[in-house]
């Protein structure tokens, strides 16, 4: 039965950046869809960090209607940026009786929150929710890859926030349950999604379009004598940061240095979950691959699929063969290893 997985839609941003709210832009998307039976929507569908709910959803309606008329099921799992779809479901569980959750947890749409159940409503398709993650064969295992960020060493607004809450729940275990992480990650995303939920209609969240702001300003792009004076006070602060035991993190925003950071992260999440998969697919970096030219020892068993949304300050002048351009997409079919698409 093939599958298509596609991450970081990011529908209902109001930066602007997720293509796919262009029909043109989406065709592709749809056409590849012609022979698979199932779509896995693998994280941040939708972007709740910029405003209510009603307001993505509303924004999402379009896209998810025409990708729920190409294909009979549709599996959501939940990302960092659209968390809420899923966190009622956790807390009621976690009220009830201790939970010993495992890799997968299906869960009805209405029963995992109404943001997904109406999302259902407008895929008018088969559509399960997945937690934190689904199994596409016995050896392929799919993520957003959002518990990355407790391992990774680059310094993001959640990065540093998951440092602060680990200091008050505890090092994460050797050997670590889906509950450890949650523990320590769900609380930051309860905040920053209550902010957006609560941002003035025609507004911004804070957080929206920050990561690419920071970049840009950290790595000479930003521009001006402002951008410059923080970009040479930015290790200054890393160390400090370090310093009070919410890293470790690294000054080393390059794109070799961000795309290892990552992976080392989710190496590691792969390790202390025992996920034992041949292959393991993600998201949630952007950043896909391995494409040509990538060393194969250093993704192993990581596929990552990409973006749906166009990053100019993490894009360069590279453009389309930028690892970062949006329109990735991992095709998984009956046997063989997952295939990436650029569509």
């Amino acid at each position: 039965m093939p599958v298509l997985v596609v991450s970081d839609l990011h529908l209902g941003g109001r930066t602007g950046v997720d293509v796919l709210r262009d029909r043109g832009r989406r065709a592709a998307l749809v056409a590849a869809l012609d022979d698979v039976d199932r779509l896995v929507l693998l994280g941040d569908t939708l972007e709740l960090r910029h405003g209510p709910l009603r307001e993505a959803l509303s924004a999402a309606r379009p896209v998810l209607e025409e990708l729920g008329r190409a294909v009979e099921e549709v599996v959501l799992v939940p990302g960092n940026h659209d968390h809420a779809l899923v966190a009622g479901w956790l807390e009621r569980i976690a009220r009830d009786a201790p939970p010993a959750l495992g890799l997968e947890q299906r869960i009805a749409p209405g029963e995992a929150s109404w943001g997904a159940g109406e999302m259902a409503r407008f895929l008018d398709a088969e559509l399960t929710v997945a937690y934190p993650g689904v199994w596409l064969r016995e050896d392929v295992y799919a993520t957003h890859g959002h518990y990355l960020d407790l391992h990774s060493t680059i310094p993001t607004f959640e990065r540093l926030a998951a440092g602060l809450t680990t200091r008050m729940a505890g090092e994460l275990p050797a050997r670590a349950a889906v509950t450890d992480y949650e523990a320590r990650l769900a609380p930051v995303y309860a905040w920053i999604d209550a902010l957006a939920e609560w941002a003035p209609d025609g507004r911004a969240a804070g957080t929206a379009g920050s990561a690419q702001r920071a970049y840009a300003a950290l790595t000479g792009g930003g521009g001006g004598l402002r951008a410059r004076l923080l970009a040479g006070a930015f290790p200054v602060g890393i160390a400090a940061v370090n310093r009070v035991g919410l890293g470790p993190v690294s000054a080393d925003l390059s794109g070799p240095g961000m795309r290892r950071a990552s992976l080392r992260a989710m190496q590691e999440v792969v390790g202390r979950l025992g996920i034992e998969a041949a292959h393991v697919v993600f998201g949630h970096s952007h950043r896909t691959g391995p494409l040509p030219g990538d060393d194969p020892l250093e993704w192993g068993r990581l596929t990552n699929c990409g973006s749906w949304v166009h990053e100019p300050h993490f894009l360069g002048e590279q453009t389309p063969s930028s690892p970062y351009w949006p329109g990735g997409a991992v095709r998984v079919d009956g046997d063989g290893a997952p295939r990436l698409l650029r569509l």
